[in-house]
């Protein structure tokens, strides 16, 4: 039950439902989930330790807010991370992952086309999350996961900006492209660059001061 109460409150905060700095109202969302406060405790002691919420003595639990610093190193962090994995997977791919990456940047044009972000968005996390599973090393999955967490509390941000969701799902095309010619360094190249580019739009290039 608790595990089931965590993924729903990350997907609330995936979604944007609950933003950085909402307060988590244990009473309300044990009443909205339909089950007592002590599983919605549980899962919140849960999220503090991923480090999607804080929790402040005397005044409750908080969606966690991040510094425009931390979110550049977070940036940096995943540009890397997923150039490995493209590099992986590309010598690699099947014919099957191609075709289900294909879906979802079908998917992803659509809801671009109706500029409808909360469609957009869990599409977008499952892309690069599928890019990262067919890599097929765990290790990698786990570190990803837990920046992929955290990176929930901002990303959003670069995909609310006008027009960025056609070019970001254009990029994601290209990064296909390089995975199904089985172009390992192209894949990662474009892996990283599709990363620095929501950081350039928000903080500059690497190198720029983030505070």
């Amino acid at each position: 039950m608790t595990s089931l109460i965590r993924r729903e409150l990350e997907r609330m905060i995936e979604i944007g439902e609950l933003k950085a700095g909402d307060r988590l109202n244990e009473n309300a969302l044990a009443a909205k989930l339909g089950v007592s406060r002590g599983p919605v405790r549980e899962a919140c002691r849960g999220l503090e330790q991923s480090g999607l919420v804080h929790v402040i003595v005397n005044r409750g639990v908080f969606v966690r807010e991040i510094s425009n610093r931390e979110a550049a190193e977070l940036y940096d962090i995943r540009a890397s991370l997923y150039a490995l994995a493209g590099r992986l997977l590309a010598p690699k791919i099947t014919k099957k992952q191609v075709a289900e990456l294909r879906r979802m940047t079908r998917r992803m044009e659509e809801a671009a086309e109706k500029d409808e972000l909360n469609v957009f968005y869990p599409l977008n996390v499952r892309f690069h999350e599928a890019i990262v599973e067919f890599s097929g090393n765990g290790r990698l999955l786990s570190m990803c996961a837990s920046v992929h967490r955290e990176m929930h509390l901002f990303r959003r941000r670069t995909l609310d900006m006008p027009g960025r969701m056609k070019i970001s799902n254009a990029e994601h095309t290209g990064i296909v492209d390089a995975l199904e010619a089985k172009d390992s360094e192209k894949a990662a190249r474009l892996m990283a660059d599709h990363v620095l580019k929501s950081r350039e739009l928000l903080f500059g290039p690497i190198g720029t001061p983030a505070d």
